[in-house]
């Protein structure tokens, strides 16, 4: 799971429990959201990266930042 690139659905930031889809086990699956730094605020469409994840669905995610 950590490590993982998925989408925002549901705007994630402070106080907010956002949504994303990852694909997981040949599929594609829903989890909450969280914003690995405080302050952050990731929109709907974004790519995001998985830093951390509390089972059963909660992620902690950043911004993905492609090289080059």
């Amino acid at each position: 799971m950590i490590g993982s690139r998925g989408r925002v659905t549901g705007k994630i930031g402070p106080g907010l429990v956002g949504e994303v889809m990852i694909s997981i086990r040949g599929g594609v699956e829903a989890f909450y959201a969280y914003p690995a730094e405080a302050e952050e605020i990731i929109e709907p469409g974004e790519q995001i990266l998985v830093v951390d994840h509390q089972p059963p669905r909660s992620v902690y995610v950043q911004r993905w930042l492609p090289l080059g």
